[in-house]
């Protein structure tokens, strides 16, 4: 059993960066990893996904802007958001996901990012 806890979220102003932890209580090398994001009112959004051996892809909307990465050596991922914009402004979530099992697979309880001022 994997357990994931987001952290790093918080109040920032349009054009700034935060960063974004996603930390598991095990080894998740052979977890594929997702930010997804929802907003008040909208669906869930994939954000960025980081696959085992460290390819990346990005939504449309966040490509160029955020940037994910993976420590495996400390069971942690990553989500480096900059320039960031009031549309941004959501609950983002990590998901695990094993390349084994489709049923191998968690979910954090998510951390709130506010883009205003």
């Amino acid at each position: 059993q994997v357990q994931l806890v987001e952290s790093g979220g918080g109040l920032v102003q349009p054009g700034g960066s935060l960063r974004l932890s996603c930390a598991a209580t095990a080894s998740f090398s052979i977890y594929a990893i997702r930010w997804y994001r929802q907003a008040p009112g909208k669906q869930r959004e994939l954000v960025a996904h980081i696959t085992t051996s460290g390819s990346t892809d990005y939504g449309d909307s966040v490509r160029g802007r955020f940037t994910i990465s993976r420590d495996n050596a400390k069971n942690t991922v990553y989500l480096q958001m900059d320039s960031l914009k009031p549309a941004d402004t959501a609950v983002y979530y990590c998901n695990a996901l094993s390349d084994y099992s489709n049923d191998d697979e968690y979910w954090g309880p998510g951390t709130q990012v506010t883009v205003s001022g």
